[in-house]
């Protein structure tokens, strides 16, 4: 097996559980919307996720770790994609924060400023603002 090969998979798998992360949150209220069923098929395809994988995926996503992303960069990116899903989901409130938090915590931010980063990153997706700005805006204000 050549390194490639090994990278390519264990990219792959990355991708299938940033996947599967978000899928979770489709499914925190059991049932995946029109909305969210075009967002996930856009984002199976920029993740390149195959058609096989994705139907188990969406069957089986409890499955999948959340595997927190080394940069700070991509942390934020896989913060906005799902802040952005808990957005179109319609979860508002407590709810909405109880969950992103949780996984927050997971892809890595602390528990010190959690909540400062789940409070912006709702702030930011309710606004609409692109993935540069999201990271933009998030970063500027954790270096006060």
């Amino acid at each position: 097996m050549s390194i490639l090969h090994l990278f390519d998979s264990g990219f792959r798998r990355r991708n299938e559980d940033h996947f599967a992360a978000i899928v979770r949150v489709a499914m925190d209220d059991g049932v995946i919307s029109e909305e969210e069923k075009g967002f996930l098929d856009r984002l199976a395809n920029n993740l390149d996720i195959s058609e096989s994988n994705y139907k188990k995926i969406l069957k089986d996503f409890k499955s999948h770790d959340i595997n927190p992303p080394l940069s700070y960069n991509r942390r934020l990116e896989r913060l906005y994609d799902l802040a952005r899903m808990v957005y179109v989901d319609h979860i508002k409130g407590e709810q909405e924060e109880i969950l992103l938090r949780k996984i927050a915590i997971g892809l890595g931010f602390s528990h010190e400023n959690v909540n400062y980063v789940v409070g912006k990153a709702l702030s930011l997706v309710n606004d609409h603002v692109d993935l540069d700005t999201f990271i933009y805006e998030i970063k500027k204000n954790m270096n006060r």
